[in-house]
């Protein structure tokens, strides 16, 4: 759907977006993140047409978006990062403006405006003014109406920011709904809990470059083996400590009371075989588990420009 090669953007003499390659595939839900400052928005707004780039080429279905700028934006639904609604108008009046802008007039405007305000929870606001709806309406409205010629590529440019949890969620499910019906999604976000949990792929820039980029399960993956594992011993601890010295996936073992934190560079199918086999040598175990991980270290590793890094947070002796 979208491939973005060594693309290149100056602000004066600052180089927002240095070289960036990106790619997304169609039918992804790809999660855009990175620090401000990054080149998120910029990238979009490139990518939506909005913004010249200095150098580099992006394609939308294969065609250039720049040598064909008419045949990519019919492909594209653009949610910014604000608003972007009129406040004199009536909802329903808002949905069928734009819907001329695509040459959808008419019966068929008025219908296609319905489906749309229904899809997003706004259907028995259609009567209501534009400025008279709260934050998470005019969002509403704001995706609405960027579906209103049916674009198989949605770019979203923090599509919840300033929303209240439920809001969020229910903003989510409707991503989930979008993405099955076939649709391509962008969603550049700070809320990298809610990219794990919802997106398919990520990407993560800093300083106008490709940092990090994959399947988020590949990626949840390595940051869950990445993460000690916690057994609580209640009885025969020097037996689990032979047992676990003898195991090649294990890289260290630190011991704090009853708990044994282990570096363990095994899988899930080799957390279940160490755990039997910890119970079957008679170790009686009351906790067993990966110490939490999520996006938010990783974010914070790659994006910190200064030599320190490393914070640990679980002291203890090694026995290994």
């Amino acid at each position: 759907m979208l491939r973005i090669e060594k693309l290149e953007k100056m602000f004066g003499n600052y180089h927002v977006l240095d070289g960036l390659d990106m790619e997304i595939a169609d039918g992804s839900l790809y999660g855009f993140v990175g620090p401000n400052g990054a080149g998120k928005t910029t990238t979009i707004r490139i990518v939506a047409g909005l913004l010249a780039p200095d150098g580099g080429r992006v394609e939308i279905d294969g065609i250039d978006a720049w040598k064909s700028p008419r045949q990519t934006k019919e492909r594209i639904g653009y949610v910014p990062d604000h608003f972007g609604v009129y406040d004199n108008l009536k909802v329903s009046e808002y949905m069928e403006f734009f819907a001329s802008c695509y040459g959808i007039e008419g019966y068929r405007a008025r219908r296609r405006a319905e489906i749309l305000l229904d899809q997003v929870g706004l259907g028995d606001k259609k009567d209501a003014f534009v400025d008279g709806l709260s934050r998470g309406m005019k969002q509403r409205l704001s995706l609405a109406r960027a579906l209103i010629h049916d674009p198989a590529f949605l770019i979203m440019d923090e599509p919840t920011a300033g929303l209240d949890p439920r809001t969020r969620l229910e903003f989510r499910d409707m991503m989930w709904d979008l993405h099955e019906d076939g649709k391509t999604i962008l969603i550049s976000s700070h809320q990298l809990a809610d990219l794990a949990e919802l997106c398919t792929d990520i990407g993560m820039i800093d300083e106008g470059k490709m940092v990090l980029k994959g399947n988020v399960s590949e990626i949840t993956e390595q940051i869950y083996t990445s993460k000690p594992l916690i057994i609580t011993v209640q009885e025969n601890r020097e037996t689990a400590m032979q047992i676990l010295k003898e195991m090649s996936a294990i890289r260290t073992i630190t011991v704090k009371g009853a708990d044994i934190m282990v570096n363990f560079a095994g899988d899930g199918d080799q957390e279940c075989e160490l755990l039997k086999r910890l119970i079957d040598a008679g170790v009686k175990i009351r906790g067993f588990m990966r110490e939490p991980g999520s996006l938010e270290p990783v974010f914070m590793q790659i994006t910190n420009h200064e030599e320190e890094r490393v914070v640990l947070s679980y002291e203890g002796e090694s026995d290994l």
